[in-house]
């Protein structure tokens, strides 16, 4: 590519979401009047400049690249009504200009971001190893993954300013995943002499609070054009020139990843150039960092072979509304500011060509977000609050208050000196809730269109907000309207929210439903996020619509079952999502793994998932018929080895108490389907079993007894046997246990168990009496205040005392010497039970 080495351009350099920045790009636009704007940006993204000025686009926007390979990779470009290259576009189209996007394109830079942190996890690994010097040089072969290639993390690529130190005038966000490019080797400098940041040196010679309080009053309040453009340009060339080498040789990536960008940047100047454009009808906006740089694009520009040569994924672009908490630094945005809204608002009032309106219009709107929070101000407040700002302004020699001093006033005035009065007000109008939106059809992959279909066919539209919104469905029928459509209206719902949770994208969540909640009510909060675009996007891999999607996730997850359990989940999970060819998919994985099962507790945990789908499956309009033999199947297998799972530690009794109380819960609900006098004689051989866990055996016993297939004869001698005296201690104290656990108002009636138990206490020494004391507390310690109570009472009559009396002191509080014992026999080694 022949250039003269002299070919000068325009640049203008810009920090990201600056309205100074904007108000002052527009007016040497309308200077130069160019024939073309080219803008740091991915230039692959250039075909999207049409959607992003369409007059139907609301700021906060973004373009999103993602890789359509796994792992996914993705990378933002996030723009607000006042980011000066937004402002830009649109003065371009205005005016009829060519406009360009002249920055890596988006494959690129997620292939140079891979090996950064690649790069990065390499110095991390051989510091870890001591004497380790071998050097691996990053490929484009070993990109290294994020999660599970499923859920990928979010990766944050360069945004239009490209600046890459946030508080410069461009801010380059930092990747998650990555080191921010901040030239800290100016920091460390600065830091190693004094303990402080350059920035924090530059705050305190200007007599400002912050540096980003000296930002605001030296360069987004400066109306002077020329002045503006000048100093940022000699800021950032200084800045540069200081940081430069030392960025070189401590970060290595991060100069070659920013000399790549400039020299692919300088090379399509240079074919705007070469296609006629007059050097000096050239305007490059980009991160001011940058500008040093772009101005003579013949000296670096990148060549034929070089471009050949740069590493690549396959990536797709889309845009996506954004959101003004996601741009703010409170989301962990590198290039965020701290007040997206304020900003907006700064914005506005240089349009309305008042700027001066600002503090007035902040602390105005201020009192009225505390008067909606029942905080009533007067307007005579709010004038002083404007007064006191001003004020603070004039003692620092600035023309218009900044965000630290209008905030000072409203904490002082407003609330009155207290800062929590006015917390939650200021936080609403510095940040803002306002989410972007798109003109219906821009730019969206196939996934977000048929999502926003569903939001729209659902009547879910007004929900995608910033703000959490809870929403409470009724699944049944709605007979009270005509079309099916409507009767339906939150059943589907609850299938479009369930196939949103089984593909991670957090637009809704569910909340736990109360026990007394009934079976065809949910309760969901549902809330709009960039990230839940960003994993719809990531989604659009999987499939081009949310059912498709759904179908090939649950397809992933069958495949790679291993259990019992995880199959019956994914059945649930199938049914509530409204997937029946999911749910036979899900059957048949179930079945399979059910024949060479023998896990009692995965197999009642399966057959107690199967029993719920069958008994309200009817609520979700599933046909569960095919359900049926399965669940025949599960319970018989239950059955068949309950005795041989019964045969285990103290430990692994309780799981199967549960295991047993699901299956003897089937029984009783479907007892026309499963084999009940199985269950009954398997309960009774269990209930017989001196060589099971004596807490299983006694739990047996109380179901036997709940069932009524045991009377009280059969009781007194399994008591009486159990409880004899020479029964080891933690035999009959577990068996009385398990026996506990069920029925009790049963058990308190019958005195003779009590004198049974009462006999059997006293005919133990004191070590055996130790032992048993652990079986026996944990026993009684389930038991309610009033259970309680009447085993006092029934204890006292036992004992020839007086009932209440007796109440009294067994339920009273321990003493401080007893309950110390207590916590010595907790600790004491009883050997293997």
């Amino acid at each position: 590519m022949k250039t003269a080495a002299d070919v000068k351009v325009s640049v203008f350099g810009v920090r990201h979401l600056s309205p100074g920045g904007a108000r002052h790009l527009l007016q040497y636009l309308d200077q130069v009047r160019p024939t073309a704007v080219l803008i740091e940006g991915p230039s692959d993204a250039t075909s999207m400049i049409r959607d992003l000025v369409h007059p139907s686009t609301v700021p906060p926007v973004a373009v999103l690249a993602f890789t359509d390979e796994m792992p996914v990779r993705t990378a933002l470009w996030p723009f607000a009504v006042y980011s000066p290259e937004l402002q830009a576009m649109r003065w371009a189209a205005k005016h009829k200009a060519l406009c360009e996007m002249i920055d890596l394109p988006s494959g690129s830079a997620l292939a140079l971001q891979d090996l950064r942190r690649r790069a990065e996890e390499e110095k991390v690994s051989r510091k870890a190893v001591p004497g380790e010097e071998t050097e691996v040089k990053p490929t484009t072969d070993t990109m290294p993954e994020t999660g599970n290639g499923t859920s990928p993390s979010l990766e944050i690529a360069s945004d239009p300013s490209g600046n890459p130190a946030n508080p410069l005038p461009g801010g380059l966000p930092p990747s998650e995943e990555s080191v921010p490019v901040e030239p800290e080797g100016v920091e460390e400098l600065e830091a190693e002499a004094t303990g402080r940041s350059i920035y924090e040196r530059i705050a305190e010679l200007a007599d400002e609070h912050d540096y980003d309080t000296y930002w605001e009053r030296h360069y987004e309040h400066n109306a002077n054009p020329d002045t503006y453009r000048d100093s940022i340009l000699a800021f950032s060339a200084e800045m540069r020139a200081l940081g430069e080498d030392r960025e070189r040789s401590d970060q290595p990536e991060e100069h070659a990843y920013n000399h790549v960008r400039e020299a692919y940047m300088q090379r399509q100047i240079l074919k705007a150039v070469e296609a006629g454009h007059d050097p000096s009808k050239i305007v490059v906006v980009c991160g001011a960092y940058h500008a040093a740089a772009l101005e003579y694009p013949a000296k670096g520009a990148m060549s034929d072979e070089e471009l050949a040569a740069m590493p690549s994924r396959s990536s797709k672009l889309t845009l996506m509304p954004y959101s003004y908490y996601r741009l703010s630094s409170l989301s962990g945005y590198g290039a965020g500011n701290n007040a997206p809204h304020y900003f907006q608002m700064m914005w506005e009032a240089m349009e309305s060509g008042q700027p001066e309106d600002l503090p007035r219009v902040y602390l105005s709107t201020a009192a009225r977000a505390l008067r909606a929070s029942g905080t009533h101000r007067s307007t005579a407040e709010v004038i002083e609050a404007v007064r006191m700002a001003e004020g603070l302004a004039s003692l620092h020699g600035g023309s218009a208050p900044t965000l630290l001093e209008l905030r000072d006033a409203a904490q002082t005035l407003l609330g009155r000196g207290e800062l929590s009065v006015v917390a939650e007000a200021l936080a609403r109008v510095d940040v803002g809730i306002e989410i972007g939106s798109l003109a219906e059809g821009v730019s969206q992959t196939p996934l977000q269109d048929d999502l926003n279909r569903e939001l729209k066919r659902l009547k879910l539209t007004k929900y995608k907000t910033a703000v959490a919104t809870d929403l409470s469905l009724d699944l049944r029928e709605n007979r009270r309207v005509s079309s099916q459509e409507a009767a339906f209206l939150d059943l589907n719902r609850s299938f479009l929210f369930h196939r949103l949770e089984l593909l991670e994208i957090p637009f809704v969540r569910s909340r736990p439903a109360n026990a007394d909640r009934a079976v065809w009510a949910e309760d969901w909060i549902i809330q709009w996020t960039p990230e839940a675009e960003i994993r719809v996007v990531e989604s659009t891999l999987l499939g081009e619509t949310i059912e498709i999607a759904c179908a090939h996730r649950l397809r992933e997850k069958l495949e790679a079952c291993t259990s019992i359990s995880e199959a019956s989940a994914l059945i649930g999970v199938s049914v509530r999502c409204g997937m029946t060819a999911q749910m036979e998919d899900g059957r048949r994985v179930l079945q399979a793994l059910a024949a060479d099962s023998r896990d009692v507790a995965q197999i009642s945990g399966a057959a107690s998932r199967l029993s719920g789908i069958i008994a309200y499956g009817d609520i979700r309009r599933a046909d569960t018929a095919p359900l049926v033999p399965l669940l025949e199947q599960l319970f018989f297998r239950g059955c068949l080895y309950l005795s041989d799972a019964a045969n285990c530690n103290d430990e692994a009794a309780y799981g199967m108490v549960s295991a047993i109380g699901e299956l003897n819960k089937i029984a009783q609900e479907h007892d026309d389907t499963v084999d009940v006098s199985l269950w009954t004689q398997e309960l009774n051989a269990l209930s017989e079993r001196d060589d099971r866990n004596p807490k299983l055996s006694g739990f047996a016993c109380a179901l036997l007894l709940e069932r009524g297939e045991m009377d009280a004869e059969q009781c007194a001698a399994e008591v009486s046997r159990r409880l004899s005296p020479g029964i080891p201690s933690d035999l009959g104290a577990g068996w009385f246990e398990g026996l506990s656990m069920r029925n009790r108002y049963a058990l308190l009636s019958r005195m003779s168990l009590w004198v049974q138990l009462n006999d059997y206490i006293n005919s133990l020494g004191d070590e055996e009496f130790k032992r048993a004391l652990v079986f026996l507390r944990r026993a009684f310690s389930s038991f309610s205040a009033h259970e309680k109570t009447m085993i006092a009472e029934t204890l006292g009559e036992l004992w020839g005392v007086n009932a209440e009396q007796a109440a009294e002191i067994l339920t009273g509080e321990l003493k401080e010497e007893e309950d110390k014992m207590l916590d010595e026999l907790n600790d004491f080694d009883f050997g293997d039970f």
